[in-house]
């Protein structure tokens, strides 16, 4: 999870710094955080979409133009043919639904998170593709996030 703030730090979102590792048999596959596309202008450079439309968290996130760290972690692993399927995602912030859905195509086993996010419909998608999500705290001890 040190790994996975670090590279939130990376972040060139305005709202919120995210980052995200994929890790299987206790190696390191991909990172990901939350910014722009590779070769468009950051955020930082043209200002926040979502803060000048006022779209609260976990609401419209295609009106975004930054990809999310959970999509930039599976998409580096798609560029070097890494598989991912049987992974753990260490994320800070749970995955919203657009992101769960990807990571439950994608195989990935489980899902340890920093902090949690408004987003229930990703919960459901999550509970109904049978990944566990659970807290940092809560994996180190055995039990579930939330419970």
């Amino acid at each position: 999870m040190e790994i996975a703030a670090v590279v939130a730090g990376r972040s060139t979102c305005l709202r919120r710094k995210v980052g995200a590792v994929l890790v299987k048999e206790k190696r390191l596959l991909t990172t990901g955080y939350n910014g722009a596309p590779s070769g468009l202008p950051h955020c930082l450079e043209t200002g926040c979409l979502r803060e000048e439309k006022k779209i609260p968290s976990g609401e419209r996130h295609e009106l975004c133009r930054g990809l999310h760290a959970e999509q930039n972690a599976i998409i580096q692993a798609a560029l070097h043919g890494i598989s991912i399927q049987g992974a753990i995602l260490y994320c800070t912030h749970h995955p919203c639904s657009l992101c769960a859905r990807m990571l439950v195509n994608a195989g990935v086993k489980k899902i340890v998170l920093q902090q949690d996010y408004p987003d229930e419909l990703a919960r459901q998608f999550f509970e109904s593709g049978g990944v566990p999500v659970v807290g940092l705290k809560e994996e180190q001890e055995g039990t579930g996030f939330g419970k």
